[in-house]
C-alpha cells in the first residue's frame, strides 16, 4: 500500500525563501533579514513570488521524504525527475525478495476473474525467483523475473522549484494513476508545513490557469493548449 511520509524539510521554509528573494534588493544581510521578516511580511512577500513565478529562491529549500509501496513502474517514472532532486531506492540486486509484495492495478482489482489470473502470474514469478535462487543464481540475475508490479521503497529528496514542477505534471488527470496519487499524497504532506510555498501547487490547470494536454485534455480546464 502506498505510503508516503515526510521524513525532513529546511527549516523556517517560507522564511527562508522569502529572505533570499529579498536578498537580491537589499543591504542587510541574509541572516538580518532573516531575524527581521515577521509572519506577515513572509506571507506577503512569499504570495508575491509565487504570483510572479519568481521561482529561483525556492531552490534553496528543500524536502525528504520516505516512499513505500509503489511499484517498479511507478519508480522508473519517478525517477525521471532529476533536476533538483535526490533518490536512494531499494537495491533488488542485494536485497532478496523471500515474498516479494506487488501493486495490483484498480482497474485489474476490480475484476475477479482478472484478479485471480494476475495474482497467479505474481505467485509464478515468485516461484521461479525462488527456484533461480535456490540453485545459487545470485539475486542480481534472479530479479530479473521480478515483475514491474513488485513493489519498492525509496528516500525522495525535492527543492521547492522542483517539486512544483513535479506537481504540475504528476497531479494532473492525465498522468498515470500511480504517480498521480503519490503526487498529491506528497503535495498534502508539504501543504502541512509550507502551505504559502504550496497554496497553488498542483497541475497546470491549478497553478496556472492553462492545461498544455491539447487535445488529451481533461476537459477541466478550458484553456487549452498543446506543449
Amino acid at each position: 500500500m502506498l505510503k508516503v511520509t515526510l521524513l525532513d524539510y529546511t527549516p523556517e521554509p517560507e522564511k527562508l525563501v522569502a529572505a533570499a528573494a529579498r536578498l537580491c534588493y537589499s543591504s542587510q544581510g541574509a541572516d538580518e533579514l532573516m531575524d527581521s521578516f515577521t509572519p506577515e511580511k513572509v506571507q506577503s512577500f512569499v504570495q508575491k513570488l509565487v504570483s510572479l513565478g519568481h521561482e529561483s529562491p525556492m531552490e534553496h529549500v528543500s524536502f525528504t521524504f520516505a516512499v513505500s509501496g509503489i511499484s517498479r513502474a511507478c519508480s522508473h517514472q519517478l525517477v525521471r525527475h532529476r533536476v533538483g532532486v535526490s533518490f536512494s531506492q531499494k537495491s533488488q540486486r542485494y536485497v532478496k525478495e523471500k515474498q516479494f509484495e506487488y501493486v495490483t492495478p484498480p482497474k485489474v482489482a476490480a475484476n475477479p476473474e482478472l484478479k485471480a489470473k494476475f495474482d497467479k502470474a505474481m505467485a509464478g514469478a515468485q516461484a521461479v525467483y525462488e527456484e533461480l535462487l535456490t540453485a545459487g543464481v545470485p539475486a542480481e540475475d534472479a530479479r530479473f523475473v521480478l515483475p514491474n508490479a513488485a513493489s519498492t521503497s525509496l528516500v525522495v529528496t525535492m527543492n521547492v522549484r522542483s517539486l512544483w514542477h513535479f506537481f504540475q505534471l504528476r497531479c494532473c488527470n492525465r498522468a498515470q494513476w500511480e504517480i498521480r496519487t503519490l503526487a498529491n499524497a506528497m503535495l498534502a504532506e508539504v501543504r502541512e508545513v509550507a502551505p504559502l510555498l504550496f497554496a497553488k501547487a498542483g497541475a497546470t490547470c491549478d497553478s496556472l490557469g492553462v492545461c498544455f494536454e491539447g487535445a488529451m485534455s481533461c476537459g477541466k480546464c478550458k484553456n487549452v493548449l498543446s506543449r
